[in-house]
């Protein structure tokens, strides 16, 4: 029997496509113990998961402190790990890979041609283009996970595992006569989130159109922005304001009862796939779609991106020109407009809200 650790020290969304290792080995492994390493906050996308024996927390912040990182590399030492995995590959993760003591350590080769340096056992590099459904991302993870073994049989698609008193769980029945739409009013960062006037201007639009609730979504350290976003919007009558899910978990299982979800793109959107939750998804410029639009068919789960419309938007810039747009990616947001958007998004929900 096996023992094996995921290190994903990221966030939401890179937490529950990583758990795919873990489904993808057990399946194969039953009897291995499987380990996955994660932020606290991101926990709510892996528990109740049969395939994960132990979640172990770390603290973002904490974790950057040398003699903390040092005390979690001896806590990975004792635990004897015959593989590692690192699907984020940063500062820490490898460090922790390449004095951990497994057998085998399997990551991502750094991007700036400084050489493995000794970190991995497996350095595996970056696939170039994504060649599956399900999107580079979760392609580059399962590329991983073949470093160690043959798996004939790859199941792609991450799942959250709600308990049974989760999937039983019903908005108040004041809002069970329409279905409700999900709305992801803003990413996880601000360079993640399309101009305020803008997303006033699809709930508008999707408020007069369908006969639907409105659930806005975000963080609660976002609800001085979410206040901001309702203050533009003109049609108010269908949103709702008194159910909110204050964590991750909390969210999941409110999405399970929501029809779709129209999200900025972030962890929200692979937290509605995993549920087989219908999805349209926002991408800021700066955001490769190739990298994050998993499962897309057009219909069931679709997306838009600038590059969509204007091909030619973004050239080929250098490293800093693309690290300036994503500091900064308002100027060409602001280029991706709601007349582009609305009959994409029109056609999504008639397909999705029959």
């Amino acid at each position: 029997m096996k023992k094996i650790l995921i290190i994903q020290n990221k966030r939401i969304g890179d937490v529950l496509i990583s758990s795919v290792i873990a489904n993808n080995y057990k399946a194969k492994y039953p009897d291995s113990e499987v380990h996955l390493m994660a932020y606290d906050f991101t926990h709510g996308v892996i528990q109740n998961n049969p395939n994960i024996d132990k979640i172990i927390s770390i603290n973002e912040k904490e974790l950057k402190k040398f003699g903390n990182l040092i005390k979690m590399i001896f806590q990975v030492r004792r635990e004897k790990y015959d593989i590692i995995f690192d699907p984020y590959s940063k500062l820490q993760s490898r460090l922790i890979c390449k004095f951990g003591g497994a057998t085998q350590t399997v990551g991502h080769k750094s991007r700036k041609k400084i050489g493995n340096l000794g970190y991995y056992t497996h350095p595996v590099g970056i696939l170039e283009t994504k060649t599956q459904i399900c999107g580079k991302a979760i392609e580059d993870r399962i590329h991983l996970l073949q470093q160690v073994d043959t798996f004939e049989k790859i199941n792609y698609e991450p799942k959250i595992f709600l308990t049974e008193e989760e999937q039983q769980f019903r908005v108040p029945e004041n809002y069970q006569d329409k279905k409700i739409i999900m709305l992801g009013i803003l990413g996880s960062t601000p360079q993640k989130s399309m101009p305020y006037e803008y997303i006033a201007q699809i709930i508008d639009h999707i408020a007069s159109t369908f006969d639907c609730y409105l659930l806005f979504n975000y963080a609660p350290n976002q609800k001085a922005e979410a206040d901001k976003i309702y203050a533009l919007c003109q049609n108010k009558a269908n949103i709702i304001l008194d159910i909110y899910a204050p964590s991750i978990r909390d969210f999941a299982v409110l999405m399970n009862q929501c029809a779709v979800l129209v999200s900025n793109e972030g962890g929200t959107v692979h937290i509605a796939k995993a549920l087989n939750k219908p999805t349209f998804t926002l991408f800021s410029p700066y955001i490769n779609k190739d990298d994050w639009s998993s499962f897309e068919d057009g219909k069931f789960h679709k997306s838009v991106h600038l590059l969509d419309f204007l091909p030619n938007a973004i050239s080929e810039l250098s490293y800093e020109q693309n690290k300036e747009i994503e500091r900064n990616p308002r100027e060409l947001y602001l280029k991706l407009t709601p007349a582009m958007i609305l009959p994409e998004l029109d056609s999504f929900l008639k397909d999705n809200l029959q």
